[in-house]
């Protein structure tokens, strides 16, 4: 199932970037910050509640993606980036779960599993005081 986030939706801020970029860095703002207001967005309702569902530190408890982008120089790739990556996350909750079959233990599992209670079982019989025979 593919679902496609529409790029107007997306708000763009762009920001300057952190770490090593000589003097460049401080007078360009090249990083971006994406934003995405999931329940304000075209989603379907199933993938939204999914994506709200997600336990991932880029959503804020207002239900708002935050993504960050600041891995090239170019803001036009960084934005692509952030995209990419907003899109790779809605991809990740499109399709639903497959549900659970419940299902038997088999006849070979439970024998392995008796089989280890017993073992445990002597080795902690073995470990009591000693018993002497006079005799």
């Amino acid at each position: 199932m593919s679902v496609r986030v529409d790029p107007a939706e997306v708000e763009f801020t762009a920001i300057r970037a952190q770490g090593a970029g000589g003097q460049n860095v401080n007078k360009v703002s090249n990083a971006v910050h994406l934003r995405f207001a999931i329940h304000g967005s075209s989603l379907p309702e199933a993938v939204r509640a999914r994506l709200l569902a997600l336990s991932d530190q880029r959503i804020t408890t207002e239900g708002v993606v935050v993504i960050k982008a600041q891995s090239s120089r170019s803001l036009e790739q960084n934005k692509a980036d952030a995209l990419e990556r907003l899109q790779a996350m809605v991809d990740s909750v499109a399709a639903p779960p497959k549900a659970r079959k419940q299902t038997q233990p088999s006849f070979g599992s439970k024998q392995r599993r008796l089989e280890g209670k017993a073992t445990r079982s002597q080795v902690k019989q073995l470990r009591g005081s000693v018993r002497h025979l006079d005799g």
